[in-house]
Formats: structure tokens, C-alpha cells, sequence
């Protein structure tokens, strides 16, 4: 298995990302072109590429929803409990000064760096992105979603 690092932690689901949406597109744009090129059938083309369309955005949007909440919950979740392994202490007023890209990106931290970088996420600010790119040693998440 690959180390991980940041140019590679993003997580693809190939049935998903390459083969069912693009084929969605596809068949959306296949759709378009007929409602112009069959004028004898264009109410059907246009129903077709109607359904074709909420298919897609039904697809996205619930794959996003799920997903992302409950991605979103855990890592707050993880967060909070190696916040308390480490300090010894509940994490509440901390969490309530980051903004989720920060937490999120903390995760990625070995508990050393972990600690450093909690500190320039509260006193200076930076963003999610600025704290994955100052990790050392980066702390691979093999079991997203």
C-alpha cells in the first residue's frame, strides 16, 4: 500500500465517479442532442433527458448528504476523543473556536504535531489546507468513505 500524503489522501469509488455519473452525463448530452435532432419525438427526449438530469442530481446530492454528514460527525467525534487522550480534558471550547476544515485536517497529524499545529489553528488562524501542507509526518486514514 501507498504512503499517504497530501497529494494523494482524496478517496475515489470508481463504479461511482467513472462509470455511473459519467455515464449519466453522457446519456443527458445524448438527450439534449435528440430533443433537436428528432423533432417528431421531442416531448419524449425531453421527458428522457428531464429523468436523466434527476438521476444525476438525486445521485450527487444523496451520495453527498450521507456521506458527508456522517464523515463530518465521525471526524468531529475522533477529534474530540484525541483531544481528551492527549489534554486530559473535554475538547468543547477548543472545537467551538475551529472551523471544521481545521479539525478535519488535524486528523491527519501524528499526536507531536498534532499539538503544534492546534496551536496556529487557534493563534494564527490558519487554514485546513495550510495545516495539511505543514505536516512532517503525515498520519494516513485508510478507512474513509
Amino acid at each position: 500500500m501507498r504512503e499517504q500524503n497530501y497529494k494523494n489522501h482524496r478517496k475515489f469509488y470508481p463504479p461511482h465517479h467513472f462509470i455511473y455519473l459519467p455515464l449519466l452525463i453522457v446519456l443527458e448530452f445524448f438527450g439534449i442532442y435528440k430533443i433537436w435532432g428528432d423533432p417528431e419525438n421531442k416531448l419524449i427526449w425531453i421527458l428522457f433527458s428531464i429523468v436523466i438530469f434527476l438521476l444525476f442530481y438525486l445521485a450527487f446530492m444523496m451520495r453527498q448528504h450521507y456521506a458527508l454528514g456522517l464523515q463530518n460527525r465521525m471526524v468531529l467525534l475522533e477529534f474530540q476523543q484525541r483531544y481528551f487522550e492527549i489534554f486530559g480534558q473535554r475538547s468543547d471550547e477548543v472545537a467551538d473556536k475551529l472551523r471544521f476544515d481545521q479539525i478535519a485536517a488535524l486528523r491527519f497529524t501524528y499526536d507531536t504535531e498534532f499539538k503544534e499545529l492546534l496551536y496556529k489553528a487557534l493563534h494564527e488562524n490558519i487554514s485546513g489546507d495550510e495545516i495539511k501542507r505543514s505536516i512532517k509526518s503525515w498520519r494516513a486514514d485508510r478507512q474513509r468513505i
